[in-house]
């Protein structure tokens, strides 16, 4: 299968926060909101979905309800219409894995040099992607299997001569082109998306597996990780994603990786330049592995939210934006508020439906506003929605995507997260040269985010998708500023519970953004043409090559 390879930019930026209070929810209820895209109603909308009320937002919660109320009832007040056959709400189902005692959890190595043990949280985090109540491995052998990929085109199997059944994997992010900056191997310093490893090991029966924690591979940090892979999981049911599971995955820092390799007393880093080279092969390790975990597996339903303004002419051809509208929820009185993200883009989403709402004349295709649950958890109520359409998607125009939208002022350049993959690019770029802006690829090509919001799904379906956002090329203070700004949010607040509205965020580049956005949506909405993949792009219009 030839690896989807992607790039995307990671400026998620937001000034410094402290917590707001006030009664947000009586705010937005005595707003009187602009017929535009303005600054003062994206943070009216952005104040009260990451209030302490809402909770954080997660599925399945009484904060679920409030935020998918909430965006109904601006819906309602623009003259929308519900957009899934009548609905505005289309059910997803889960099931939900809470680990139980966590602060019991330990993964312990035996080796022929020495033991180790690993707790969770500091060193290690464990789930069971097959919702096991209870999940356990006793003294099993631990294979190195470098990055484990698995890529006939780049004549590459980090599993080739070994059997891994039953056996703990430990795997590398990312791939070896990034390490070695080799543009002949996969892409270079562009991401594979780490997230088919681990469906790869369990397909070669495989336990359990091990992603090696890197911060500069996923420029996110070990906290990130431990938030991201806390005691609550939610997936899709086996009936909507028969994927291959393993009994029980998670991430290992890099420092513990070291110490297993040196209770098998193997070296971590030498084995780890190893993995770059095409002549890599796996290697089973003189230790045993050995971890129990047990969970309260529960099922229920979350839902995405869709209101669509019908078309006058050619009502079964569609434009879709889309959001995501979950965050992270609660960790006992650690609230997990997601501003940035996702508040803000939720605030764009109704900002853009506001002004289509009044648009003159109507839109002679139809345009849907799509805010998803469990981005937060793999994308997986945009996967839900590609795998049960309300529009078919031969009849989707395109997917305009926002994730966690920039906070802290205008930008000379807007960055398109998977650059140069479709024709939307240069609609883009025609509306930003309005705006005296120009296109610029990602800065970090190497994080991979592409891979990591809704319009991914889209992209894999075959549906040409728009994700961009202010650059870091800031008209106050240039691309250090900007940089800065990205380097302090992802420390301090990305994915924590100091991600927190704000009401000194500077909006002017937010709202810059969306105007640009609304541009392209616009021009779609009345012409007859479909958008293309651009040749080359790593999809097409029937879906990307799976060889």
């Amino acid at each position: 299968m030839k690896r989807l390879v992607l790039t995307a930019v990671a400026s998620l930026f937001v000034v410094a926060c402290h917590h707001h209070s006030g009664d947000d929810q009586a705010r937005a209820r005595n707003a009187m909101f602009s017929p535009g895209i303005i600054e003062a109603d994206v943070g009216v909308h952005a104040s009260v979905l990451s209030s302490d009320a809402f909770e954080g937002r997660a599925p399945g919660t009484h904060g679920e309800q409030l935020t998918t109320d909430y965006l109904i009832r601006q819906f309602q007040r623009m003259g929308l219409e519900p957009g899934n056959n009548g609905s505005w709400l289309q059910a997803v189902p889960y099931v939900k894995t809470v680990l139980q005692h966590p602060e019991n959890v330990k993964l312990h190595i035996h080796g022929n040099k020495s033991d180790a043990q690993f707790v969770f949280g500091d060193d290690v985090v464990l789930a069971s992607p097959a919702n096991l109540p209870h999940a356990e491995i006793k003294d099993s052998t631990v294979v190195f299997v470098g990055y484990g990929l698995v890529e006939p085109d780049q004549h590459r199997d980090d599993y080739a001569g070994v059997d891994v059944r039953g056996k703990t994997v430990v795997i590398l992010v990312n791939e070896p082109g990034w390490r070695n900056e080799d543009p002949m191997l996969f892409k270079g310093r562009k991401l594979t998306w780490f997230g088919h490893k681990l469906e790869d090991a369990a397909r070669h029966g495989a336990a359990a597996a091990l992603l090696v924690h890197d911060a500069d591979a996923t420029g996110l940090s070990w906290n990130v990780a431990r938030n991201n892979w806390g005691t609550t999981r939610f997936s899709l049911p086996p009936s909507d994603d028969a994927r291959a599971r393993l009994s029980i995955a998670g991430w290992l820092t890099t420092a513990s990786a070291q110490k297993l390799f040196a209770s098998a007393n193997a070296d971590f880093a030498v084995l780890e330049k190893t993995a770059d080279l095409p002549t890599f092969k796996p290697l089973s390790l003189n230790a045993k592995a050995s971890v129990a975990i047990d969970s309260v597996v529960s099922t229920g339903q979350s839902h995405n939210v869709i209101a669509e303004l019908v078309g006058s002419k050619r009502p079964s051809e569609t434009v879709i934006y889309s959001t995501h509208w979950d965050h992270l929820g609660r960790d006992g009185n650690r609230i997990f508020h997601g501003a940035v993200d996702n508040a803000s883009s939720v605030g764009g989403l109704l900002e853009i439906a506001e002004a289509f709402s009044h648009r003159r004349p109507r839109p002679e295709r139809t345009v849907m506003f799509m805010a998803f649950t469990m981005e937060e958890s793999g994308l997986l109520g945009s996967r839900y929605y590609i795998s049960h359409p309300v529009v078919p998607l031969n009849l989707t125009v395109a997917d305009i995507n926002t994730d966690a939208l920039t906070v802290i002022g205008p930008s000379r350049n807007i960055a398109v997260i998977g650059y140069g993959q479709s024709e939307l690019d240069d609609d883009l770029a025609e509306a930003a040269r309005r705006q005296h802006r120009v296109l610029s690829p990602d800065p970090l090509p190497d994080k991979g985010f592409f891979a990591r919001s809704g319009q991914f799904n889209f992209a894999t379906a075959g549906v040409p998708v728009l994700y961009a956002r202010s650059g870091w090329d800031l008209r106050e203070g240039g691309v250090a500023a900007g940089r800065k700004a990205y380097d302090d949010y992802i420390a301090n607040r990305y994915h924590q519970p100091s991600d927190v509205y704000e009401p000194n965020w500077d909006l002017r580049g937010l709202v810059q953004d969306l105007r640009l956005l609304y541009m392209v949506g616009s021009k779609l909405s009345m012409e007859t043409t479909f958008p293309q993949w651009k040749p080359g792009s790593d999809f097409s219009r029937s879906g990307p090559d799976n060889r």
